[in-house]
């Protein structure tokens, strides 16, 4: 996306226009630092997905409740790039990091680094196994869960695809093993064959149609459901269906993407799980304060011991709970606010969901 860099700062209003210029002169020597705030440095992988805009929103009003400065850097999908970007805002003053990892083993030197300089290191959405780190995120093991169950009620028995997330990131393979806690009893009794299981670099939702449109060509076009890991890369799996005029297989997904609520409302996709993004950008404000505080990571609100990590390695984490969204269920995205019943219902045909009649 190439946004680089940027600095957002919470002012004090119009308190400078009523004090003396001498007094201000003083203040501003004396306690800018105090007043300034705690410095909170992000860094996102790829800021070109549409839910990091979402969570940046409520990021950026918790601190600015808190009198915090933000800076971000967007690391565009280059683990090169984010370990630079991490170096920068560390450079530049942050107090405490929050970084979206591109790559969760690659990004660790830059963890150390951090730790070093005793800046405090929140874990943002992606695992960094690392004791010290905060790891904040949703349930990404329920979310699989989730999203397999939703499949399976619509095709209990058939041929299934398994589209995974990046193979760099600790999530992906949380969500799959959420799927197979609910499908590999009947994976081994032979109800479901499964014909396609393929990780995406990047997440990327081109490289996702393409994964998509070979599994095709292999199977020659017969299979019965893509138990498919977030939104992004269902567009991209539904766009290779509908190539093959495959409209209407079940796809899941995540993220609550509003695209992706689109395509619930017309029959496209069957579950998109919503992980409300303001809930969790707003948790990341309010640790980072604390953080920035001395609050250790396990004493922040909600934080708990978690060892669910490829390694076991115990780490304080905050996980939230993520909600399925199906075409019965698209009125709570849209009385939450997450989206305009505009936006979910347009295109949507006969027989209407609920939330478009």
């Amino acid at each position: 996306m190439g946004r680089g860099s940027r600095v957002r700062s919470v002012g004090s209003g119009g308190f400078a226009r009523l004090v003396a210029p001498a007094l201000l002169a003083s203040l501003a020597l004396a306690g800018e630092a105090s007043a300034a705030g705690p410095v909170v440095g992000v860094s996102w992988s790829n800021f070109q997905e549409e839910r990091w805009k979402i969570d940046e929103a409520a990021l950026v009003a918790g601190l600015e409740e808190e009198g915090a400065r933000y800076l971000s850097a967007d690391a565009q999908s280059s683990t090169e790039k984010q370990l630079a970007d991490i170096e920068s805002l560390i450079t530049r003053g942050a107090e405490v990091l929050v970084i979206v990892a591109h790559d969760a083993l690659a990004v660790q030197p830059a963890i150390a680094a951090a730790d070093a300089e005793g800046i405090p290191v929140i874990a943002y959405d992606r695992l960094i196994e690392r004791r010290g780190v905060l790891y904040l995120s949703f349930d990404n093991r329920e979310v699989g869960r989730i999203q397999a169950r939703e499949i399976q009620k619509v095709v209990p028995t058939g041929r299934y695809v398994f589209i995974k997330g990046a193979p760099t990131d600790p999530n992906t393979d949380f969500v799959h093993a959420g799927q197979l806690d609910v499908l590999s009893a009947a994976i081994a009794a032979g109800d479901i064959e499964v014909v396609g299981d393929q990780y995406v670099e990047g997440w990327l939702p081109e490289v996702a149609q393409r994964t998509m449109e070979q599994i095709l060509t292999a199977t020659d076009n017969q299979l019965d459901a893509v138990v498919c890991s977030n939104d992004g890369m269902a567009s991209g799996v539904v766009a290779a269906l509908a190539a093959q005029g495959l409209e209407g297989i079940p796809v899941s997904g995540q993220d609550g993407d509003r695209a992706a609520l689109n395509r619930v409302a017309r029959g496209l996709q069957t579950v998109s799980v919503w992980k409300d993004a303001r809930v969790l950008g707003a948790a990341a404000a309010r640790a980072a304060v604390a953080l920035a505080r001395g609050v250790p990571p396990a004493e922040i609100e909600g934080a708990a011991t978690w060892r669910g990590g490829p390694s076991g390695t115990p780490i304080d984490a905050i996980l939230l709970e993520p909600v399925p969204i199906t075409r019965d269920r698209l009125e709570l995205v849209i009385e939450s606010g997450w989206v305009e019943r505009s936006a979910v219902c347009r295109g949507a045909t006969e027989p209407l969901p609920a939330a478009c009649r």
